[in-house]
């Protein structure tokens, strides 16, 4: 391809590049030293959150101006117009080094509602909003769940109406994450309730400061509030700021969902290979059980990585990735239960006690978070019925058919 650095020519750049402006990471931390979170949301208050946002855009705006953000896109939008998968190519050497860590918005914003508006926005739409969304001086944030719709998104119940130039919002959104430090949020919501529920929905982007829009952190077990309840009080939206056409906001979310799923599949690999590090340093011999747990986390990992390259070698040839991030969410989200239960067996009542040494009662955090994978970017339920229907051509079980 003309223009297109080969892949080690590129990785070389990229890491020659990250030399002159971070510092290499060390190979491996001193067991025993250091940070052990391994929360797995955030657990961080207002103030650390916003902290953490700003040190996080310091970086990606540095990334951006200097050529190294949103590689595959055009270069009207900042970019290089590489194939996707030179964006993980650069991921996979920025690991080395010892740059802020992207929180969920992040991504969020770069890799799913971003390609979402390049899709379905209108020529001023993508001008005014692609490139300060890739530079991070705006963020986004998912108004997507609903208590009352559960994991049937087509039944959300927020409803917008139509008031003279724009519309009138008026809902309850749940489970965002980001939306304290958000700019904007993608709210799909019900325009048409006389048509099946499919295709009465309509993307809006929200101005998150708007008169109207109030978050509420939500409290959860690990103590922390990384996630937010979100209200829309006849929060006025003017139709510049639909997304899509009216009644097409179902196909507008499938888009964003689409891309959400493929960047799932390396969820918890950090974890993973941290509990192997606690069997590796316990101060006892492992069992023949315990052998065997951290075997099968240790082969887990390494084939979780592998449906990553299967990912990253379908961007690559041109082609979206189906089955294959279907299949990566399912075994991230197996790779972090056998994380937990390879945890629980090594450290027994020391999981339980905050006693204040390291690497014990921090694992809490991934415990409770770890089964809220289930659900988030699509519930295991979800992904099997996707391989079901669209890889094995099973076909779709009846309306009201038991299980």
């Amino acid at each position: 391809m003309s223009g297109i650095p080969e892949p080690a020519e590129f990785r070389a750049e990229a890491r020659h590049w990250l030399t002159g402006v971070a510092k290499e990471r060390a190979a491996h931390q001193e067991w025993g030293h250091g940070d052990d979170s391994v929360a797995v949301f955030e657990n961080r208050t207002d103030a650390e959150e916003r902290a953490q946002t700003d040190r996080i855009r310091d970086w990606e705006r540095l990334r951006y101006d200097q050529g190294w953000g949103a590689l595959d896109w055009p270069p009207e939008y900042g970019g290089r117009e590489l194939p996707s998968y030179y964006e993980q190519l650069y991921r996979a050497e920025e690991a080395s080094f010892d740059v802020p860590r992207r929180t969920e918005i992040f991504p969020v914003t770069q890799q799913l509602v971003a390609p979402a508006i390049r899709v379905w926005g209108t020529q001023e739409q993508k001008q005014r909003w692609l490139p300060p969304m890739l530079r991070t001086d705006e963020l986004a944030c998912q108004l997507f769940s609903e208590t009352e719709a559960g994991s049937d998104l087509a039944a959300v119940r927020t409803r917008a109406v139509r008031d003279g130039d724009g519309w009138r919002l008026r809902g309850h959104k749940i489970w965002t994450s980001g939306a304290r430090v958000a700019t904007w949020g993608v709210a799909v919501c019900r325009t048409d309730s006389d048509v099946p529920k499919h295709a009465g929905i309509t993307v809006f982007l929200v101005r998150m400061d708007a008169p109207g829009v109030t978050v509420r952190p939500i409290r959860q077990m690990t103590g922390g509030s990384s996630f937010n309840e979100v209200y829309l009080d006849d929060v006025l939206v003017p139709d510049t700021d639909r997304l899509g056409p009216v009644g097409e906001g179902w196909r507008v979310t499938l888009t964003v969902l689409a891309a959400e799923r493929l960047d799932s599949g390396g969820l918890g690999l950090d974890n993973a290979d941290r509990a192997l590090d606690l069997a590796r340093h316990l101060p006892r011999p492992l069992t023949g059980g315990e052998r065997q747990q951290a075997a099968d986390l240790f082969v887990r990992a390494l084939v979780q990585r592998l449906i990553g390259l299967r990912v990253t070698a379908a961007l690559a040839a041109g082609r979206e990735p189906g089955a294959e991030a279907s299949v990566g969410k399912l075994h991230a989200t197996a790779t972090m239960r056998a994380t937990t239960d390879l945890v629980q067996q090594l450290l027994g009542p020391r999981l339980a006690a905050d006693t204040g040494e390291w690497g014990t009662f921090a694992w809490t955090e991934h415990l409770l978070g770890a089964p809220g994978y289930r659900i988030a970017g699509g519930s295991d339920e979800i992904q099997h019925t996707i391989l079901a229907e669209r890889v094995l051509r099973l076909p779709k079980e009846p309306k009201g058919a038991s299980s």
